[in-house]
């Protein structure tokens, strides 16, 4: 059996992404208790809008419990668990286990899966919450191949667990770091993290103030607490011997171009695991996943110790290769006409790339545009403005039209 999909959701517009682009099971996160405070989050009503999105699809909706929580943190969340399950939620990710205990006292019919914040990376702490009635465990990022295979083998067949395959690596064991307390105020385990790790540092010494000595990287300063983004599909096929139950990616934080792409090149490349080796596409999908906005590709832990191997980063900046210009909200086969929902300026003759849920993109010529009125453009420079063009190529709703940024 394939490993489920699971695809992160920002905000409503990302998790609608999600499931047109083939997430088996979407994550995502009220205003409190989850930790991406940075993200728009979803309010009530985007939560009843999502699980119900969600299930008319056939997909599985996880909403996230996850900070590591003080005492005020707690307030009113017997209400919020109780709400949440009302409208439907189909598990909780759950970190602390004090909320695992409010969670089972308040719903105890709710699934709980425990965040890779509580760093599970041994089979006795999985047995363990196992037995706190915990039913699928989001193991550690800091495992091996190897180790993983040790904790499924030592644990009980109806124990799921999942694991990250793609997206941002931390220094620290996933989260559990104070250096953005200590710096800006901002606890990063509790989702506000302001990624210190990633700024530039320089050594002082005591007695010289004012003398700054590069900690060599390169001439621009030293990243050694940036760490590479996990790039894990070429390797779906070990995950699914292994028996992980889920495959899960990174980036609620991230644009809908992000998720729509991730989500595609995963679900394209697990489905490819069931035909012949030489009938699979895994290089293209990698080819379009480092058309992204990304840090360069590492394979993490899974094959040792990767800061041997050059895990740490030598700058902060993302590589960002293409722009997404535009959504498609509808297209006329008899017309050829494709109305465009605009995300980034693009002009007549500018040749754009054009991709779905499924099979390789394609390319176009700009041509033709028009505005919501029909009357002739040049170019579409307003954000979410409406436009109008020719395509020959067939596409349908939701289909994401790129641009390649120039050098």
């Amino acid at each position: 059996m394939l490993p489920k999909l699971l695809a992160p959701a920002g905000n409503l517009d990302k998790l609608i992404m999600a499931v047109q682009y083939g997430a088996d099971e979407v994550y995502f996160a009220g205003k409190s208790l989850g930790m991406r405070a940075g993200g728009r989050n979803f309010s009530r009503k985007d939560l009843e809008q999502g699980v119900d999105y969600c299930h008319k699809h056939g997909r599985r909706a996880h909403v996230t419990v996850n900070i590591v929580p003080h005492n005020d943190d707690l307030k009113g969340i017997e209400e919020y668990l109780k709400y949440l399950w009302k409208i439907g939620t189909d598990a909780l990710i759950v970190a602390d286990p004090g909320v695992i205990e409010i969670v089972k006292q308040t719903i105890p019919d709710m699934r709980i899966h425990l965040s890779t914040q509580a760093n599970t990376t041994n089979y006795h702490a999985a047995n363990f919450w196992y037995k706190q009635g915990v039913n699928r465990i989001v193991l550690a990022r800091e495992l091996t191949f190897e180790e993983i295979e040790t904790i499924v083998k030592n644990t009980p067949k109806d124990l799921e667990f999942e694991t990250f395959v793609h997206g941002a690596m931390c220094i620290s064991y996933s989260g559990r770091c104070l250096l953005s307390s200590f710096m800006t105020g901002r606890f990063s385990n509790k989702g506000d993290c302001a990624q210190c790790c990633r700024w530039k540092y320089y050594l002082v010494e005591e007695k010289r103030p004012g003398e700054y000595y590069p900690i060599e990287e390169n001439d621009e300063g030293t990243f050694i607490m940036n760490s590479k983004d996990m790039c894990m599909i070429e390797h779906l096929q070990k995950f699914k011997d292994l028996g992980i139950k889920a495959l899960k990616i990174e980036g609620r934080n991230k644009s809908e171009y992000y998720t729509a792409l991730t989500v595609r090149a995963y679900r394209n490349a697990l489905d490819e695991l069931e035909l012949p080796e030489n009938q699979r596409n895994t290089a293209y999908w990698k080819e379009e996943l480092e058309k992204t906005s990304h840090r360069d590709f590492s394979y993490g832990f899974y094959f040792g110790n990767p800061y041997r191997g050059g895990q740490t980063y030598t700058s902060s900046s993302y590589i960002r290769p293409y722009d997404v210009v535009g959504i498609i909200r509808s297209y006329d086969a008899e017309s050829k006409i494709a109305t465009v929902e605009q995300r980034n300026k693009f002009s007549e003759g500018d040749v754009l790339e054009c991709f779905g849920p499924r099979g390789r993109h394609f390319e176009l010529i700009a041509k033709d545009l028009r505005d919501e009125e029909n009357n002739k453009i040049d170019s579409a420079p307003h954000p979410q403005q409406i436009v109008k063009l020719h395509m020959t190529e067939h596409a349908e709703p939701y289909f994401i039209l790129r641009k390649k940024v120039e050098e």
